[in-house]
């Protein structure tokens, strides 16, 4: 799998003493509602996702935007794969990604510009805009999901996705006790493995991420799904980062004690989700492999992407049969 830069790379991630990589928070935690009470009211055609194919942030609200049924809603557009030191860039002549067709803008440091040009956080997707208002809704993944899910119930595609509830009251407590293990350990857990400055920071990161596969398998055991028998915004988080380990995150960022394929319940619970209507649609693994293996020179320097491996995610899994809890 060849790889063309047109852009120099990347710099280095953020980090602290000891070589931890430190994520830092989310700028934009604006909110739409259906009744319009924040400032922001869920309408057709107001709002747009900027996204990478590449990102498991923006995947989540991928996901989340096709379950909902609000394609027609929410437009997209998505950024090149490879991120260099300008960040992530338009540009129509790679596959599956498209320039800028609300602001016309070559980068995404430039939509934050836009909205403030003394601006000096991070440049990252998804960017949820609002074309009317022109700025910056949300860049939160995790609140923009919640927002896709509740507020635009109105114009569903169908009346069986707005039925659809990936955050209903009576799973909520369960739901955030599983985002927040679930974030720390393995969704930015990878990342902490990745992108450590040194043997401390890796071994502090490396152990608590597979303690905590080993706990999501466990649950697996005995639930088709993280909650029991429907899927919720949990297993969508978890998935993101699933879909990309075997990828990617064994190799480039040596999370490599155990394969997602290794664990069968977690194997088939990734081609369970996969397997749902809509969502394979929503992954890129060329996008995936060429911008985690090309742009992050720090880790991989001559950017090579490589072969591997092949994954069958359309096998079948068997889950369904489950009993759920």
């Amino acid at each position: 799998m060849s790889s063309t830069r047109k852009d120099p790379p990347m710099t280095a991630v953020p980090s602290q003493g000891k070589g931890e990589f430190i994520r830092k928070p989310s700028a934009f935690r604006n909110w739409i509602t259906a009744d319009g009470s924040s400032g922001f009211k869920a309408e057709p055609n107001r709002y747009h996702l900027y996204v990478s194919l590449a990102c498991p942030w923006a995947h989540r609200t991928l996901i989340m935007r096709k379950l909902k049924g609000l394609e027609h809603v929410i437009t997209v557009d998505v950024v090149d794969h490879f991120m260099g030191q300008n960040g992530w860039r338009f540009s129509d002549e790679v596959p599956n990604a498209t320039k800028d067709t609300v602001n016309n803008c070559q980068y995404i440091r430039e939509l934050y510009f836009q909205v403030n040009p003394k601006y000096e956080g991070r440049f990252s997707v998804p960017v949820l805009w609002d074309k009317q208002l022109k700025t910056i809704v949300s860049n939160e993944s995790s609140e923009i999901i919640r927002m896709l899910n509740s507020e635009f119930n109105q114009f569903c595609a169908t009346e069986e996705q707005r039925k659809l509830d990936f955050y209903p009251n009576q799973l909520q407590a369960e739901i955030d006790e599983l985002n927040s293990w679930i974030y720390t350990d393995i969704n930015n857990g990878v990342y902490r493995c990745g992108f450590a400055g040194s043997q401390e920071a890796y071994d502090g990161a490396v152990r608590p991420l597979f303690k905590a596969l080993d706990r999501v398998e466990d649950i697996l055991s005995s639930r088709r799904y993280l909650t029991g028998a429907q899927i919720t915004e949990a297993d969508i988080r978890l998935f993101t980062t699933l879909v990309r380990f075997d990828m990617v995150y064994v190799g480039h960022f040596k999370c490599n004690k155990k394969r997602i394929m290794d664990y069968p319940n977690m194997w088939g619970y990734l081609r369970d989700i996969y397997q749902t209507d809509g969502i394979s649609e929503t992954v890129d693994p060329e996008h995936i492999m060429k911008h985690y293996q090309a742009s992050h020179v720090s880790i991989n320097p001559h950017g090579i992407v490589a072969i591997g491996p092949d994954l069958d995610f359309n096998s079948s899994h068997g889950r369904e049969k489950m009993r759920g809890s």
